[in-house]
């Protein structure tokens, strides 16, 4: 077993996590966000992969044949549709405060009142 995959799913949590917290804009705040998903990515493919199996697709395969966990894929493809869904809501909410307030630091943002 290889806990490369692991390794890399956290280390691309930790680097978007640091991006996060020290982003002076909310566009690369918005990408960072994306960089933490992606570990989610990384982390169910190594949940899901198994060495030596073969794909879900159970036509001309014999029996007993091990086989990749079609779940974990299904999931993946749920991720990419909500990370999808996410980043396009954020950015369009920093398109409108940028609209209305002209800036897209979050430390000028602090000082508005309302």
């Amino acid at each position: 077993m290889s806990y490369l995959p692991y390794a890399v799913a956290a280390w691309l949590f930790l680097v978007g996590l640091y991006g996060v917290i020290s982003s002076r804009n909310l566009v690369h705040l918005i990408i960072c966000v994306g960089v933490i998903q992606s570990s989610s990515y990384v982390l169910l493919l190594a949940i899901g992969y198994r060495t030596g199996a073969a794909a879900p697709i159970f036509v001309d395969i014999p029996v007993g044949t091990p086989a990749v966990d079609p779940v974990v894929q299904a999931l993946m493809l749920t991720d990419v549709v909500v990370e999808v869904t996410v980043v396009a809501l954020l950015l369009a909410l920093a398109i409108q405060v940028h609209k209305r307030h002209g800036t897209l630091n979050p430390d000028e943002l602090r000082k508005l009142k309302g």
